[in-house]
């Protein structure tokens, strides 16, 4: 990758990634989900893991674009949990390739300023990844540019879960009265409940759901589809997504009056 890191922010703030924001008309956070590497490897003739080898490259774009914008947080949806149920060989692969990918890529991200976690059940992964993943996390640990999240093994309502039961278990132990539990604790319970909610949400391949992604965090997010296949989302493609959301009005709730107004 070659790309200049974002600048440094302020010490990170309760909820949120530090006190800088991204620049106006820029999400602080996309959300994507990389749909399609098979069916472009399908319509080509090619094995599925033709398809996910190329869709390396518009992730390397991805992740310099964002830090180039301003973005603050980038998630992506690389293994759902329903992705067990694909072939064994192809899951095999994909392990690999998540192996291949910290190995090579870790270093690089360190220097441009990225800072790199993982979300998602890491309990169902080979020991190796594990330790990979953990590794890759404290090799970056502290960076202050570009935050990356990828999401293995993750999905929406497995987050939810274990949101509700750690705060379950906080209750039991008589650290938390259940009345106190609220849309602020249980987003805080969540994978992402350190860093603001995703702003945009983009998902290649022409499908229009959000597959079990973020469910809680989604909620207020402003929804792209791209029909194009992941291997084939270049930075124009992101650069439109990115100026579908300049032009929206987001109201949360209010009138469009009432936003335009601003702050009373």
């Amino acid at each position: 990758m070659a790309f200049e890191p974002n600048p440094p922010v302020d010490p990170p703030r309760p909820g949120g990634v530090g006190a800088a924001r991204a620049p106006a008309g820029v999400p602080r956070h996309v959300a994507i989900i990389m749909d399609g590497n098979g069916r472009w490897a399908a319509t080509r003739r090619l094995p599925r893991s033709a398809g996910h080898r190329a869709g390396i490259r518009p992730v390397r774009m991805s992740v310099e674009e964002c830090a180039k914008r301003g973005v603050e947080v980038l998630t992506l949806f690389a293994f759902s949990s329903e992705n067990w149920r694909r072939p064994p060989q192809e899951v095999g692969l994909l392990m690999q390739l998540f192996l291949e990918a910290i190995e090579r890529e870790v270093d690089e991200l360190s220097r441009n300023g990225v800072e790199l976690r993982f979300i998602g059940e890491r309990g169902s992964l080979a020991e190796e990844l594990r330790l990979r993943m953990a590794n890759a996390e404290a090799r970056t640990r502290g960076n202050r540019g570009l935050k990356l999240v990828v999401a293995v093994a993750y999905g929406g309502r497995w987050d939810l879960v274990q949101a509700a039961r750690r705060l379950a278990r906080e209750c039991a132990d008589g650290r938390l009265a259940p009345e106190a539990i609220d849309e602020a604790r249980i987003g805080a319970a969540l994978a992402l409940g350190d860093l603001p909610e995703p702003d945009l949400f983009i998902r290649t391949g022409g499908d229009r759901r959000v597959s079990n992604f973020l469910l809680w965090n989604l909620a207020y997010t402003e929804l792209c589809f791209v029909d194009a296949l992941w291997p084939e989302f270049s930075a124009e493609h992101l650069g439109a997504a990115f100026a579908s959301f300049a032009a929206r009005q987001r109201r949360f709730g209010m009138t469009g009056e009432q936003v335009e107004a601003g702050p009373c």
